[in-house]
C-alpha cells in the first residue's frame, strides 16, 4: 500500500484551500464542507478540523484566499492601467468576475444565509487594504482618498449583485447582460478623468 506523502501545514492548508475554492465554484457554497474538502485532498476530517477548527473556519479562511488571490489580481491591472498597459475595463471584469465566476458572491450569501457573517470580515479587509495600496497614486488628500473609498464601495456592491441576479435583472428591463459591468467601466473612467485633470 503507497503512503500518502507527508505535506507541511502550510501546503495541506493551502492544498484543502484550493480544494475548498475548486467545490465552490463547481457546485455552490453548499458544498464546501470538512468531509467533501478531506475527500477531495485525501486527507482526513480530523485532519482539516486540526488546520480550520470548524466548517465556518474553512469558510473563513476560503473568503479571505478569495479575496487575497482576487485583489492581488486587480492591483496588478490597476497598475498595467496606470502605466497605459491596461484599461479601466479590465478592472471592472476582475471586480465582477471575483464574485461570479470564482464564486465570492455565492460564497458570502450563503455565510450571511448561514449566521457566519464575520467570515466576510477577511474579504471587507482585503479589498480596503487593497484600496489604501492603490489610493495613493490616484488621491491626493483626504477627499481623493475618500472618493476612491466611494467608488470601491460601488464597484464591489454591483459586482456583488450582479453576481447574485444581474443577468435576470438586466433581461428583465430589456438591458444587456454586460448593463452593469459597462455602468462600472463608465464610473471609472470618469474617475480617472477627474484625477488626470490639472488642478
Amino acid at each position: 500500500m503507497a503512503s500518502r506523502k507527508r505535506l507541511t501545514p502550510e501546503e495541506s492548508r493551502s492544498s484543502a484551500l484550493e480544494a475548498a475554492r475548486a467545490l465552490l465554484i463547481e457546485t455552490g457554497p453548499q458544498s464546501v464542507t470538512l468531509k467533501a474538502v478531506a475527500g477531495r485532498i485525501g486527507r482526513t476530517h480530523a485532519n482539516l478540523l486540526h488546520h480550520f477548527g470548524s466548517a465556518s473556519g474553512l469558510q473563513k479562511e476560503l473568503a479571505r484566499h478569495i479575496a487575497e488571490t482576487v485583489c492581488e489580481t486587480i492591483k496588478q491591472a490597476v497598475e498595467a492601467s496606470r502605466a497605459g498597459l491596461g484599461s479601466p475595463r479590465e478592472v471592472v471584469d476582475l471586480a465582477f468576475d471575483a464574485f461570479d465566476k470564482e464564486g465570492a458572491g455565492a460564497l458570502a450569501s450563503w455565510m450571511i444565509l448561514t449566521g457566519n457573517e464575520d467570515a466576510l470580515t477577511p474579504i471587507v479587509e482585503t479589498i480596503h487594504q487593497l484600496v489604501d495600496d492603490i489610493a495613493p497614486g490616484e488621491a491626493d488628500g483626504h477627499e481623493g482618498v475618500l472618493r476612491m473609498h466611494q467608488e470601491t464601495l460601488a464597484l464591489v456592491l454591483m459586482a456583488m449583485g450582479d453576481a447574485l441576479i444581474g443577468s435576470a435583472l438586466a433581461r428583465s428591463l430589456g438591458l444587456p447582460e454586460t448593463a452593469a459591468r459597462d455602468h462600472a467601466q463608465r464610473m471609472l473612467e470618469g474617475s480617472l478623468d477627474l484625477v488626470s485633470q490639472p488642478r
